[in-house]
């Protein structure tokens, strides 16, 4: 038992350490609260340390697959805050074979074109008792053809006058291949007028031998069509058709645009709106002309006597002549009108037609000169042309100096270059829309191209500068502060 009494104070053992025995002399739970702060602190600083070792790492591994990335062919280093590098082509693994590519968009947009003509010819032939799945087919096939220029040869003459709405269906079907051509050979965006030429040219050769198939397989002896011909024209076709998808897909049409002078751009542009502008003038007289004889032309639909059905596809297969109505129209404004067969003439000044074959859309035709307020149609095409020079000079008054008006040159001189490109187009459009409907009378039908794209120029060149000089002398700069 310890010698110590209770009334003797403790002292403490041998060994303790002083800072313990001054320990001691504080305040109870003054050493517990010390311990606890310190034990937190070492806790705080394992912490930290913990997520500092964990951003490390993340850093790290951030960086790895950002390398990995970069040194993979065909992969982009991820951005990670950083600014983008300019895109570049696709890479090679995501390329297809160009054979194969071109192959299917071609035969794709083949296929996409000739089924509606298919269809439509299968409704104009059929009636009750008559027609046939294969005798639609190559009908569809025929009609095919025809729609990208090609000659049938018949026994009742040469037939050749395209149906420009079907044109239009294979030209935008093949733009679409030249764009999928384009994406899949890596070219995208990669600004190569060399890429883009050789999609083009990919499609128009596989386009080209479908073509020559087509012909092949419609050819009898009452229908022959020239394969060399078919292929030639369809390789052709395609490969325009395509070229203008694929130089928007690799961005050598914004190249084209950003290197051309600001002239040429503006001339363009201002010629694209007034052929816009009369041909929308010419639809609606060709319209309205149309729906006057509206009667004449229900009762040549009735005539046919092919059923619901067999009406159906006749109106049909006029609407797929309407551009042509339309172009024809245009030229009528314009001045040099358009024949319907050998020795007619359909103008503003003269109508001389005679015996027509029962077609829908020759029942709008009219049937005199224009007299009284019917002259002012005359002024329709100078009044496109002012149009489109007055919107010229707005948007380069729009873009100049809130204080300066634009220059006359500056203004003038694509008012003056879009007669030109408008006489181009018009005469290439004027070409297209016509051909022969068989032989005799009806070996000619549709306008004189030179003569339209002559007269487009002067109309347009002339009502373009004086809507751009009103447009700029009625503008007035913004006062002087």
């Amino acid at each position: 038992m310890s010698s110590v009494t209770p009334d003797q104070p403790r002292r403490p053992a041998a060994g303790v350490r002083a800072d313990a025995r001054r320990d001691d002399a504080r305040p109870a739970g003054a050493g517990r609260n010390d311990d606890a702060r310190r034990e937190d602190a070492r806790r705080e600083h394992g912490r930290r340390e913990d997520a500092r070792r964990d951003d490390d790492r993340r850093e790290h591994d951030r960086r790895e697959h950002d390398r990995r990335e970069h040194d993979r062919p065909g992969g982009r280093p991820a951005s990670g805050g950083r600014v983008p590098a300019p895109r570049r082509p696709e890479s090679g693994r995501e390329r297809a074979p160009l054979v194969v590519a071109a192959g299917v968009a071609a035969g794709w947009a083949a296929l996409t074109s000739y089924l509606p003509v298919a269809l439509v010819l299968a409704l104009a032939q059929f009636s009750e008792d008559a027609g046939s799945v294969a005798g639609a087919l190559r009908a569809g096939l025929s009609g095919w053809l025809l729609g990208h220029g090609v000659p049938l040869h018949t026994t009742a003459g040469p037939l050749g006058l395209v149906p420009l709405l079907l044109s239009g269906l294979a030209f935008w079907r093949l733009t679409r291949a030249g764009v999928h051509t384009s994406r899949a050979m890596g070219a995208r965006g990669g600004r190569s007028p060399r890429q883009a030429l050789t999609a083009a040219v990919a499609v128009g050769l596989g386009y080209g031998l479908l073509g020559a198939l087509a012909a092949v397989l419609v050819s009898t002896d009452d229908l022959r069509v020239s394969p060399v011909r078919a292929g030639v024209t369809h390789a052709v076709f395609g490969a325009l058709a395509a070229l203008v998808g694929a130089l928007r897909t690799t961005g050598v049409a914004g190249l084209l645009a950003e290197r051309a002078p600001a002239v040429l751009r503006d001339g363009v542009r201002t010629g694209l709106v007034a052929g816009l502008l009369l041909l929308g003038a010419g639809a609606g007289a060709a319209g309205l002309a149309v729906a006057t004889g509206g009667g004449d032309a229900a009762d040549m639909i009735g005539a046919y006597r092919t059923g619901v059905a067999g009406q159906a596809g006749i109106t049909l297969v006029s609407l797929a002549y309407a551009p042509n109505a339309t172009i024809w129209s245009t030229a009528y404004l314009l001045g040099p009108g358009f024949a319907v067969g050998a020795g007619t003439a359909v103008r503003t000044s003269e109508v001389s037609v005679g015996a027509l074959p029962a077609v829908p859309l020759l029942a709008g035709l009219p049937s005199g000169p224009v007299d009284g307020f019917g002259a002012a149609l005359l002024a329709v095409p100078v009044l496109a042309g002012m149009a489109a020079g007055w919107l010229l000079a707005r948007r380069l008054l729009r873009d100049a100096d809130e204080r300066a008006l634009p220059e006359w040159g500056a203004l003038l001189g694509p008012a003056a270059l879009a007669g030109p490109v408008v006489g181009l187009l018009a005469g290439l459009a004027a070409a297209a829309s016509g051909g022969p409907l068989g032989g005799g009378r009806l070996a000619e039908i549709g306008p004189v191209p030179w003569q339209v794209a002559a007269v487009s120029t002067a109309v347009v060149t002339a009502g373009a500068l004086l809507g751009a000089a009103a447009a700029r002398v009625i503008a007035r700069p913004a006062p002087r502060a």
